[in-house]
């Protein structure tokens, strides 16, 4: 084997376990309890990632497969670190962090969303960032408040 196959080979390897770090927000990081449980898990479960990797014999094999959990490791230990864990809204009266609202769209679709932080959002299970511009349109606001987001206009129906 010629010493530039294997300078090539190992240029391929740091290529791929350098991976670049994921971005991070700079709002401010807001958490449900179930917010800061699933940052755990997903924390514990990139270090065991990163622990079964261990055992790989190949040092170019085993760095590639401990790339992607080192970077989610130093990605959910930093969103840890700055998570500010929000109490349960006080009120149904207004839409706060962490309130689940029901609204109509002008087209008269009713939707159900829980504003909870960004990493927990999920649209497609209901739950959307505090920071979306839905939910930053809805805070604060009543039931039988209409907003208008892009031209639509959403009538709150119920805050829970």
């Amino acid at each position: 084997m010629s010493v530039a196959f294997t300078k090539e080979e190992s240029a391929e390897t740091a290529a791929e376990t350098m991976l670049p770090d994921r971005p991070v927000s700079p709002h401010p990081n807001l958490v449900t309890e179930a917010g800061l449980r699933a940052l755990e898990d997903q924390l514990h479960a990139a270090q065991a990632a990163y622990d079964a990797a261990q055992a790989i014999a190949d040092v170019n094999e085993r760095r590639r497969e401990q790339a992607l959990p080192l970077r989610d490791a130093r990605y959910f230990a930093a969103r840890l670190r700055t998570a500010q864990l929000m109490p349960p809204p006080a009120s149904t009266e207004t839409i706060a962090f962490g309130s689940t609202v029901t609204f109509r769209r002008g087209d008269g679709r009713v939707q159900t969303y829980r504003i909870v932080g960004e990493d927990e959002a999920d649209p497609k299970r209901g739950m959307i960032s505090h920071v979306s511009p839905v939910a930053r349109l809805l805070m604060g606001k009543a039931a039988g408040d209409v907003a208008e987001v892009t031209g639509q206009e959403l009538e709150i129906l119920t805050i829970t």
